[in-house]
């Protein structure tokens, strides 16, 4: 239940290792945005099936943090460019975690802080930056929620400006 109101909820996890880029691409026909356009309909329901991104990333890990620009977000928005982005930082248990911070100092990093997620959902145009823990459940409901609200009620398409640049 989303603001009362039942939902089924459909997850697809994508294989986020380099061994399976090839095979990645496969999966985004499935979504809405990857049909270029053209509404697909549920045979059960004959309603428009719709679909948001999850983009994730490891607080505890600053390589995972800089995917989302480098490789996530490139990939998510050259299959589906219309399809609504939210951006969500995991093991948010391990961010305050004294162990995994000092494995990380002895590497001279840092675990990922609020607005530098913030900061990175922003550059990225996600219409939600949210962290969680799967393992403490924190915030993890609200990542589903969250998700669906973005389905159900879509943020309005931002129109580029048009610029003219005259060589």
């Amino acid at each position: 239940m989303v603001d009362g109101k039942p939902v089924n909820l459909g997850l697809w996890d994508t294989a986020g290792q380099e061994d399976y880029d090839r095979l990645r691409p496969l999966s985004y026909p499935q979504t809405v945005g990857g049909t270029n356009g053209k509404t697909i309909s549920s045979s059960l329901t004959d309603q428009p099936i719709a679909d948001v991104f999850l983009i994730c990333f490891s607080l505890v890990s600053p390589a995972s943090f800089e995917n989302v620009r480098a490789k996530w977000y490139p990939e998510v928005r050259h299959h589906c460019p219309n399809t609504p982005i939210i951006l969500v930082g995991t093991k948010l248990d391990l961010r305050d975690d004294k162990d995994t911070i000092e494995k990380l100092k002895e590497k001279k990093l840092t675990p990922i802080t609020y607005p530098q997620g913030l900061a990175m959902a922003k550059e990225i145009g996600a219409v939600k930056y949210l962290e969680c823990s799967a393992l403490t459940q924190r915030g993890l409901k609200t990542v589903f929620d969250e998700a669906i609200r973005a389905v159900l009620c879509p943020p309005p398409v931002k129109k580029r400006k048009r610029k003219c640049l005259l060589l």
